[in-house]
This record gives C-alpha cells, structure tokens and sequence, in this order.
C-alpha cells in the first residue's frame, strides 16, 4: 500500500455536512455543497504538484527548470481563462457552483491560493533552481553579476539590436497611459529632469516588442572555459534603459506584466461567418480587460497604485515579483543547453506498422497505439498511404490542434491533390490555437479540402479519421480514434491512446458522425459509440447505476476511470450513490476534481489519485467491471459538465479483448500501483505525495512503460 507524505492544500475546508431543520429534507442530500470541492482551486492545487517535480531532486536539472515554467504557464492560462470567467461571473451576480463558493468569494480565495503559488514558484527560482544550475555550469546572470566585460558587450547588445525596436513613452497630458498587449514584457520608468522640449520628466513605459528575443546567450569569450551563461532581456532594459532617456535622470525602472482575460465570445447565431468574427475578435484579445498585474517587488506603491487604477484592478490583484515576471520564458535554457547529462534520458518509441501496407496490418486486427511509447508515426503513415493510394476514395477528419507545419495536414493537403475526396471538420476555437486554426483551415481550401466549421454551439473536441478504401467489389472503412490531438509534438510529450480498426460497426458510426458534422442531419443511432452532448452523459450514467445495482444484490460492483478532469455534477452524485452501494472505485484524475473522496457514509469506497511525471497525462480511459464481463472504452471526453454536455466528443469501446487488456495493465494498473509519481486526494481536499510503504518496491507508471521498450 502506497504511503502518502507530503500535502498540498486547495484552500477548501474538510466537509461539514450542515444539518437541515426537522421537515426540510432535501431531494438529494448528495447535492450537500460540502461534499463538493471547487473546481477552480482543485485546477490551482494541480499546479503546485507541477511545481514540486521542479522541487525534487531525484528529477533531472533541466527537466526541473522545464517544469517550474510549465507551472508558469498554467497560472498564466488560469487567469486568462478561468479567473476572467470567475470574475465576469462575480460582476453579473450569477449563483455559485455545486460547492456552494460564491463567485465574489471564490475570486478572494483564487487571488490569495494564487500568491501562495507565486511565492513558491519564485523560491524555487531563486534559492533551489538558479543556484542549481549555476552549479552545473549553466548561467542565468542578473545584472548584479555582470563583470565589467559583460556589461560592455550587453550594452552594445542593446544598442544595436533592443532600443532599434523600443518605443519608450512619456506619460503627460498629451501621451495618455498606452494600451498594454496581454502578458507583454514592459517596464515603467521613473525620471527626473527636462527633455528637449523643456517638458518635465515623470514616468514613462518601454514596451518590449514580442519579436525580441527574452533571453540571450553570451559569446564564449564572456563565459567560463565549461559554463553558458545566460542574460535575460528585462535585466537588460533595467540596466540600460537610460540610453533611451539622454540629459534625463533615471530614478528606478520597474519591470511589469498585465494578465488579461483571453475567452474569445463569439455570438455564433448572430454571424454569417464564424471564421471573420473570430478573426475579428482575436484582433482584440490582447487589449481584453485585465485580470492581473505582476510587477518588480520594489517598485513604490504610488506607482503600484497607479497601475492598478489604469488596468482596473483591485489590490489583490497584484503580484509582487523578486525576478523576471515572465519567468516561463526561462524554458528557452532547456532547448539552448545541449547537456544530456540534465535532461530526461533519450528514448526511441515503438513503430507499430514496421513497413508494407497499413490497410493490411489492420484489416488483420485492431491496432493500438500509446502514445508516446508508441511512436505517432503509424498515424502520420496511415494518413500518407490513404493519400497516394488508387483505391482511397474519401477521407474525412477532425482536427481540434494540429501544431506549426503539422505532417498530418501536409498529406491531406496531398490526397486532396490526388483526387480523393477530403472533408475536414476543424475547430476554429480552440484555445490559444484559433489563429493557427484559421490558417490550417485557409490552406485545406485552398488544397480544395471541403472544411467545415462544426456544429454552432458545439466545440467539436472528437478525434476522428475515417478513410473510405475500395477492396475488390465493396467499400471498406477504417477508422483511427484516439484520446488526444492529431498533434505530433504532444504526442512526444503527452500519454495519449489511439486505436486504428476496420471493425464494420465502428466504421458505419463514424459515418454517421461525420455526416451529422458536416451536414444538417437528424438524430443519429450509433451501435457502438457513444457520443456527446448526446448519449454518453447517459450511457456514463447508466453504466456507473449497473455497478451499483451488481453491488447492492451482493455482487462485485467495480469501476476504473482515468481522466483529466471531474466536475459534473450528476457523475459525481452517481458515483457517490455508487459507493454507497459498496461499489470499489478508483478515480485517476490528473487535475481538477470537484470530488471529496473518503467522506464516511458516502464515498468510502472511492479512491482518487494523480499521476504528474515526465509526461503529462492525457489519456481518458473508463472501465467498468459489469459482473465479470468488463466493458472498456477510451474517449476524447474528461467527465466535465463542457464535456459531456457542450461538445461534440467520442467514446469507443476496445472490443479486442487482448487490447482491452492490455489498457487495463499498462494504463490502469500500471497507475493504480505508483508510488513515486502519485498523490493521492483526502476527503479534506488535500493532496499528499506517495512514497513506497516498507519493503515495497518503488514503482513509476511512466518509468515501466520507458523500461519495457
């Protein structure tokens, strides 16, 4: 049995069931908001499990540098998306969520979890991290350091590659306070004296262009015979940011960064064309309301003040930086140090389709690939022989993120060329990839790829290829459906399921899907998918209730799920019920999870956990025991109310029994027995970190996969 040690706190109480006066019995006493922690402190908690892989030794040194950034960029994220929307929520007065926080409140208690968070990713910076690597002889220089050689070469750096580009501005009644793009770099200037124009100086803003580089590396010549040494660009605009203010004095320069709320709301009823209004409205994003400021720890609160009245902002929402305040752009050092040596080992995954014809490697069996222990080559490979194949007639895909000079568009780009009939449903909005999305989708047309946009009102998050192949006097489909993106750079750095089959059945749905994407038709059946916002918030409902009937007649009832996130509220009360039944329930939820597991008398008989190692996982996976004849599905779907009510998401059963399997060893159990990389939830709302019992082997999920390639 796995030991728990270390904890990390939501910020939420343990449940205090509240007793209701005699008469007033509720419906549903599982509707109680205390048994329900809140979904957006459960997503901040996530982020201090990054943080303590940053924290922790045994992991390689670049690789804790990477995942300290990681945890940068998820914050940043956080208040982009998840704070703006908790604090529109907070100015319409909309009602609290199934944990009873309400809007106002939950803002007050994800600005304070929030400054814990900072304050730990900064000391991990400054007094683990910096010295670590310097150590190691990779060199992170603040302007303190700079020996006399340094500064000289850094100034000409500046000279000639930074202020060409800087448009600093003086603040006075003519030149108004500039608009402030999304977490841009700038610094805020304090000057005393008199420009050319007998204007007294005051403040002023440097804005540094996104086209500079935010760090720069020394020459050799300025560095240790054994070492890399590093600069950062704020420190450069701190040290030299008089040469753009001659004949003035420079009082203090304080580095500063606006977070700002990054939802794109597009009315899609009220626009003929959904590709134009989002265009329209990303134009905008960046000069969205704000909803954070960071700023240099010592800058002077009437400045500090001034800002805040600028952006709109109150007190606690600024964030008192000692170091860069985009220190996620430090992620840059662990691509520019070539060492092995502080870095994850280098592994080769498996090629699944070794050479010859995919279609019949899996017109033989069904295919299943993990990601990425199995190589997403075989995915690019199916694609690329359906494009240049004679007897493919249509292809049919969705892509939801496909990434920069993406292999998978390249080759229907090609099958499009080749005659073949290509349909693409791309998803214009999603998140912070709808600009790459516009320009994936100009390029299919002008390929003559009929795209389509998806459903109005409906994110189309399913991950769908369907090729339809002539084999002597029939058509046969084979399909891939997968977990995760038809991306290949996550795929390297993401646990994500994908399953290639020409099961008959399976292919006719996918049919049936891409017609009611693509076209205006009815209600579908569907034999053996299951598919939101239709029939699989059901078909999970329905599932979790048979455990709990097996359960309650004396039978083992047994349910195994594995997920990003868990929020809806119906899931959480069914399983709820479920344990009650006595039904066993272990719950792998990487992130948020608005469930309270070990609540005695309601959910005894849950257990949550999560997994945060080299990879991030991804995978969804649902297993359900059905009386000794287990049923197994994968799915592009986390059991989230956006999920399974908003969006257009697959579930797929793995009818292969060996597969099922081997899902069940290498995913589900494989997660079940870590004890290095898992935390496990109490029912207070904590996570603590597991450590092997006494005499118990140490165990990674994500190692074992590594070890048995």
């Amino acid at each position: 049995m796995n030991r728990p040690t270390t904890d990390t706190r939501t910020g939420t109480e343990a449940p205090q069931l509240v007793p209701l006066p005699t008469g007033h019995e509720p419906a549903d006493p599982l509707r109680d908001p205390a048994l329900y922690l809140n979904r957006e402190l459960s997503q901040l908690d996530f982020n201090f499990r990054v943080l303590a892989q940053a924290l922790d030794p045994q992991v390689p040194l670049l690789e804790r540098l990477r995942f300290l950034c990681i945890s940068c960029t998820n914050l940043d994220e956080f208040f982009e998306i998840r704070t703006a929307t908790v604090r529109h929520a907070a100015q319409l007065g909309l009602p609290p969520a199934s944990d009873g926080m309400a809007p106002a409140q939950l803002l007050e208690s994800i600005y304070a979890r929030a400054a814990e968070l900072v304050q730990a990713q900064y000391d991990c910076w400054n007094q683990v991290l910096r010295p670590a690597l310097a150590e190691s002889g990779v060199r992170i220089l603040p302007r303190q350091a700079w020996n006399p050689r340094q500064r000289r070469w850094l100034r000409a750096y500046f000279r000639n590659k930074v202020m060409p580009v800087l448009s600093p501005l003086g603040l006075d009644p003519s030149h108004p306070f500039p608009r402030i793009l999304n977490k841009s770099l700038n610094v805020v200037v304090m000057l005393e004296g008199m420009d050319a124009f007998g204007r007294p100086g005051h403040l002023a803003i440097v804005r540094a262009p996104r086209s500079l580089n935010r760090i720069v590396e020394l020459p050799r010549q300025l560095r240790g015979r054994d070492e890399q040494a590093f600069v950062l660009l704020s420190s450069m605009l701190a040290a030299f940011v008089d040469e753009l203010f001659p004949g003035m004095t420079v009082k203090g320069a304080y580095q500063f960064r606006v977070t700002r709320n990054s939802e794109l709301v597009v009315d899609e009823d009220e626009v003929d064309n959904l590709a134009s209004a989002l265009r329209t409205e990303l134009a905008g994003r960046g000069y969205r309301p704000a909803v954070r400021l960071e700023i240099a720890h010592d800058c002077p609160r009437p400045i500090v003040r001034s800002l805040l009245q600028n952006f709109e902002l109150p007190e606690n929402a600024v964030y008192y930086i000692d170091g860069p305040v985009n220190l996620n752009r430090v992620i840059q050092v662990h691509e520019l140090v070539q060492r092995p040596e502080l870095k994850y080992p280098a592994f080769t995954p498996r090629n699944r389709f070794e050479e010859g014809s995919v279609f019949e490697a899996v017109a033989r069996g069904d295919v299943l690939l993990h990601h990425p222990f199995d190589s997403f080559s075989a995915v690019l490979e199916l694609l690329k022989q359906a494009a240049v194949d004679p007897d493919v007639l249509a292809i049919k895909q969705t892509l939801y993120r496909t990434g920069k000079d993406s292999a998978i568009v390249d080759a229907l780009v090609q099958a499009a060329r080749n005659g073949k009939d290509v349909t693409v449903v791309v998803e214009l909005r999603a998140r912070f990839d709808e600009d790459a999305n516009l320009g994936v989708a100009d390029r299919l047309q002008e390929a003559g790829v009929q795209v389509v946009y998806g459903v109005v009102g409906y994110k189309t998050h399913a991950k769908m290829l369907l090729i339809v192949r002539r084999e002597g006097r029939r058509l046969r489909r084979y399909v891939h459906l997968g977990t995760g993106n038809y991306h290949s750079g996550t795929a390297r750095s993401y646990t994500d399921l994908g399953l290639i089959t020409a099961d008959p059945e399976i292919g006719n749905d996918v049919h049936l899907l891409f017609q009611q994407l693509s076209g205006l038709a009815p209600s579908i059946r569907l034999r053996r998918l299951l598919q939101s916002p239709f029939t699989l918030h059901q078909g999970l409902l329905s599932r979790i209730a048979r455990e709990a009937q097996l359960a309650a007649s004396g039978r083992p009832g047994r349910i195994v799920a594995k997920m990003n996130a868990l929020n809806e509220p119906q899931v959480v009360r069914a399983l709820y019920q479920a344990s009650q039944a006595g039904v066993q329930i272990d719950l792998i939820v990487r992130g948020a999870c608005t469930l309270r597991p070990g609540v005695p008398g309601v959910s005894d008989n849950i257990r949550v956990r999560s997994i945060v190692g080299r990879f991030l996982e991804h995978s969804r996976v649902y297993w359900f025991g059905n009386d000794g004849r287990p049923e197994m599905y994968c799915a592009s779907a986390d059991w989230l109310e956006r999920n399974l009510l908003r969006r257009v998401e697959i579930c797929f059963p793995i009818l292969d029994p060996a597969l099922a399997e081997r899902i069940e060893r290498e995913v589900l159990q494989n997660c079940l027995a870590d004890n290095l990389n898992a935390w496990e939830l109490g029912p207070d709302g904590t996570y603590r970190k597991c450590v092997p019992a006494e005499g118990e082997a140490p165990h990674s999920a994500q190692q074992a996969l590594l070890d048995a390639l």
